[in-house]
């Protein structure tokens, strides 16, 4: 085997490594801030569902990684190598940081800009502007059915202030019509596109879900023992963060097995994109030993930062991100694991006021989030020049 396959296999691997360092804190964060599991016991439970998830789940997130944001004719081992070190180089000072990033955008930024800089912006996968349109009508479609519902729902119930209201139902109704025309096939995204789109989307539904769900959990409680309430919450606690560490491996553990893939292809090792098992084991395995190192400065903003939570309102956020995931992941989108549990602990917090939630912390996450792929991109441009201005 090439030692550029053999470096660029490292490479993706230790891309998993620093993932699962700085995702740690989607894993565990709500159940560490409510002190259901001390934070080796969380961390160890993390890492047993993020090995397990990509092998209960297909490999549809990783075919989409390694062929549907760059064309992979262009994708050498030397763009693959640049794109990862990139990556890497971003998630790990995050991490050093305390910022809940993504490390999938990191990844998908840093092939961007290494792609471009080899072969020029036409490799990049980009959408019609038909499928861009498409997109926009249908969300501001979903809006005025929500607006048109939440005016109904707002004068049976006599809501005072109906204007609040009505945009609150524009604003569910946009986001949830995103992935209801993608469900039903109305609407065909996929690749970068589907990325770019599900940024927004991801966190958004995360928010509505765990809002939704607390609303719902306060309301079926609301006479309950609040000893008894907390000791059931805390139960359901360990299973829905077990579903969310479950959702979060099979998503973000296939970030390294599309890039690897891809290298062996580069490198002649493979002629078709099939993921081998080993592959999947390798990568499962480092992204399970980067959340058992953890990132204790992403999970104490996560876990503390955001809101404070309850053990029942861990549970909410816990579900709902695990929903999500579940639901992206079998779509095949590399999604921001970051983003959707996010959304969600800013949804319990929310339920029990807008000031329950520290919104300057939320905004200086989301500067993270809008940054991330354009700075990796325009780094990994860079890189790969004077790469070649090396002689390599």
């Amino acid at each position: 085997m090439d030692s550029l396959v053999l470096a660029g296999i490292v490479l993706a691997l230790l891309f998993n490594f620093v993932n699962g360092m700085n995702d740690a804190a989607n894993s565990i964060a709500t159940i560490v801030a409510t002190r259901v599991l001390s934070p080796v016991q969380a961390v160890a439970m993390a890492a047993f569902f993020n090995m397990i998830g990509p092998l209960i789940f297909t490999t549809a997130v990783a075919k989409t990684i390694g062929k549907g944001i760059v064309d992979p004719v262009f994708l050498t081992t030397s763009v693959l190598l640049i794109g990862l070190v990139v990556a890497v180089l971003w998630v790990f000072i995050s991490s050093r940081a305390g910022i809940p990033i993504s490390a999938t955008h990191a990844l998908v930024g840093g092939l961007i800009g290494s792609a471009a800089a080899y072969a020029g912006i036409g490799v990049i996968v980009l959408p019609s502007v038909g499928t861009i349109l498409w997109l926009f009508m249908y969300a501001a479609i979903g809006a005025i059915i929500g607006m048109v519902l939440f005016s109904i729902i707002g004068r049976l119930t006599k809501e005072e202030a109906m204007l609040p209201f009505i945009a609150q139902g524009a604003f569910a109704g946009a986001v949830l019509s995103v992935p209801f025309v993608i469900i039903t096939g109305i609407l065909k995204i996929s690749g970068l596109f589907a990325i770019v789109v599900f940024i927004v989307v991801s966190p958004l539904l995360g928010f509505i879900s765990a809002y939704l769900i607390s609303l719902v959990f306060i309301r079926w409680f609301r006479n309950a023992n609040p000893k008894k309430m907390d000791f059931f919450s805390k139960k359901l606690q360990i299973v829905s963060a077990s579903f969310y560490s479950l959702g979060h491996g099979s998503n973000d553990a296939q970030n390294a097995m599309g890039i690897i893939t891809a290298i062996l292809i580069a490198g002649g090792v493979l002629h078709e994109f099939i993921v081998p098992v080993w592959v999947i084991v390798l990568s499962c395995a480092a992204i399970a030993l980067g959340t058992l190192l953890g990132g204790w400065k992403v999970v104490k903003t996560m876990a503390k930062r955001i809101t404070q939570l309850r053990p029942y309102q861990g549970f909410c956020a816990e579900t709902s991100g695990g929903v999500v995931l579940s639901f992206i992941t079998a779509f095949g989108v590399p999604v921001s694991t970051t983003h959707a549990i996010t959304g969600a602990i800013m949804g319990v917090g929310a339920s029990r006021g807008c000031s329950a939630v520290q919104w300057g912390i939320v905004r200086q996450i989301v500067t993270a989030w809008v940054l991330t792929i354009p700075i990796t991109a325009v780094t990994a441009f860079i890189f790969y020049f004077l790469y070649r201005a090396a002689g390599f």
